[in-house]
């Protein structure tokens, strides 16, 4: 009986011992807190345990449940840049998150776009000596990928300086930059990001269960799992590698193009692609953190075919209604339409994937309340999935959330296509969001329409902006049905745009099968 005693009295030293007081990565040195919201704190501590949480004035005690988690929510306090000191103590055991600010937090997420740094966009050297903004804040969340739900993430919160900057997301920097600027309250950016991966990574499984085409794919990567073998894939990589060194160093020497390096496979179920493995390793492990919205730059992934792109649309409202959810608030929601990319138009129309998706980014924003979307059809490159230019996507998106989140006046966004109505060999073209009026970005004459009749044939067509309509016509085409615009991949040289200087976005008038 005294033995029995004697381990009892172990187990539950070694159980206190391991519940140490311990909080989120997010609560952390330099972190800011969402303005004007009852923000949560949470943390961790031995079950039952009492917790008392101080911050700007605020006490607050609460006791830990079965299995040792927290959570108080603090009351809304005003945008302050002072520096103050969160304190979280639990027994003897305290916790003090210092240099805490409190402003507008952003969630930024997506895939290689809005993971960029700084560092690689345009006029770098001039940003960097510019870039000292020491209440503007950004929280990389590590890259991680899970099958399970994770309670936290790795990360830590940087002081935007030159020296820091450089390894800043450049399209979350330069939206957080502009939102500084016109707000003046501090801004918390939390980057949670990883290239070449499709929207359903970041979705929650259990929402993707109605999507037959989303579980026809983790059936397949199921089953290659299934017979996935470490051992062999170890080996063909080190073979793989063995060829390809000389080549690459034969290829350098000589000035020329080396050969892609190999890549190690692994087991599927560890993919960053797998579905959604960086929703439970990057994004559950931030819920409920107080923020005021998220911004989101992805779909190059979901791009592939047409099929992939006219579904892309509701996994992307599915996605965002289960965030929503999550953090319980139908928080807004600004994404950045595909920007012009691949080889330069050269026919009418081009109905591939990549044009196509830009149809459901803005079909998306039609139905999901509170949601925008940011055209960059103007700042693509022909030979680099990643532009350079992410100040005028950063610039964009801020714009969005100025006007739609924040209140204040101005123009969000480019003209938007409304109707249309045939009006002698003529279509005409009526838009929303024209600003101050229609206008030609460049000053020339409008560029890639096209117009089609009953056979759906398109032809290039000649385009003028009258008052605040455009009218589409050509020779070719007497008695018109259809209009399009910039539907290409590169549609170099499309420029309707208002007077503001936004951009439209690619649009069609008609709803014929796109797989002619």
């Amino acid at each position: 009986m005294r033995r029995f005693w004697i381990g009892v009295l172990a187990m539950g030293l070694v159980a206190s011992t391991y519940a140490e007081l311990k909080l989120p990565a997010l609560f952390s040195d330099g972190m800011v807190l969402q303005r004007d919201q009852r923000v949560p704190v949470w943390g961790w501590a031995d079950p039952g345990a009492e917790v008392t949480v101080s911050f700007g004035g605020q006490t607050l005690s609460t006791t830990t449940d079965s299995a040792g988690k927290f959570m108080v929510r603090l009351e809304r306090m005003k945008a302050s840049a002072e520096s103050r000191s969160l304190n979280v103590v639990s027994g003897k055991e305290t916790a003090v998150v210092s240099d805490v600010l409190v402003g507008e937090v952003w969630l930024c997420s997506g895939q290689s776009n809005m993971a960029w740094p700084v560092s690689k966009a345009m006029d770098f050297e001039k940003e960097q000596a510019e870039a000292n903004y020491p209440e503007i804040r950004m929280f990389k969340v590590a890259l991680k990928v899970s099958q399970e739900l994770e309670k936290d993430c790795s990360g830590s919160w940087r002081i935007c300086t030159p020296e820091n900057v450089a390894a800043f997301s450049a399209v979350a920097y330069f939206f957080g930059r502009e939102l500084y600027e016109e707000l003046e309250v501090p801004i918390g950016l939390i980057n949670s990001t990883w290239g070449g991966t499709r929207i359903e990574s970041w979705s929650p499984m259990a929402s993707l269960e109605k999507f037959p085409v989303a579980m026809a794919r983790k059936a397949k990567m199921d089953a290659e799992a299934a017979i996935f073998d470490v051992t062999v894939s170890e080996e063909r990589y080190v073979k793989q590698m063995k060829e390809w060194t000389p080549k690459a160093k034969a290829a350098k020497e000589a000035g020329t193009k080396a050969p892609r390096r190999p890549k190690k496979q692994i087991d599927p179920h560890q993919s960053q692609n797998y579905p959604a493995n960086l929703y439970q390793a990057m994004i559950h492990p931030l819920i409920p953190y107080g923020m005021r919205g998220a911004i989101w730059y992805q779909g190059e992934a979901n791009a592939h075919s047409l099929k992939e792109a006219v579904f892309y649309r509701d996994l992307m409202e599915n996605m965002v209604v289960q965030w929503r959810e999550d953090w319980n608030s139908i928080f807004p929601f600004y994404a950045v339409q595909l920007v012009n990319f691949k080889a330069p138009q050269n026919q009418p129309v081009q109905n591939e994937g990549w044009v196509v998706i830009r149809e459901s980014f803005m079909q998306f924003a039609e139905k999901v309340p509170n949601t925008g979307i940011v055209v960059g059809i103007d700042v693509g490159d022909a030979t680099d999935i990643h532009p350079k230019n992410k100040q005028a996507i950063g610039f964009r998106l801020a714009q969005q959330a100025l006007v739609k989140t924040y209140g204040q006046d101005g123009v969000a966004e480019g003209p938007l296509y409304q109707s249309m109505k045939k009006e002698k060999g003529a279509i005409v073209l009526t838009f929303g969001s024209i600003g101050s009026g229609l206008a030609a970005q460049d000053g020339k004459g409008l560029k890639t329409f096209a117009i089609a009749g009953a056979d759906q044939k398109f032809v290039f067509a000649e385009a003028k902006i009258i008052g605040d309509t455009v009218v589409v016509s050509s020779e070719e085409i007497a008695d018109p049905e259809a209009v399009r615009y910039a539907w290409a991949n590169n549609p170099v040289g499309c420029n309707l745009a208002n007077k503001e200087g936004f951009p439209a976005s690619p649009f069609r008038t008609d709803d014929w099968p796109l797989n002619r």
